[in-house]
């Protein structure tokens, strides 16, 4: 508070969630590329990464509905203090 001379301490900024993601550019061709990406994120934030499907088909990218793209995990507030001062 007095770094950043503020009065009201509900004015202190705060992590609330830290979310990390890795896009897995090739896995449009090859789908086996998402279980590493999904190992090394794993290993990074201690939680099982949660893998995002595609919503739409688009064409011009080569993906279609239903296809793996990316894992994210996501680190809560106690969980992100811990987080924020490893990495």
């Amino acid at each position: 508070m007095k770094e950043l001379e503020l009065k009201n301490p509900m004015a202190v900024p705060r992590l609330n969630k830290i979310v990390v993601n890795m896009g897995v550019g090739e896995a449009t061709q090859n789908a086996k590329l998402i279980d590493p990406a999904v190992n090394e994120l794993g290993q990074i934030t201690g939680q099982k990464p949660v893998v995002t499907r595609a919503k739409k088909s688009i064409a011009a990218f080569k993906v279609r509905e239903g296809m793996p793209i990316e894992p994210w995990s996501r680190c809560a507030a106690i969980a992100c203090t811990n987080f924020s001062t490893v990495w």
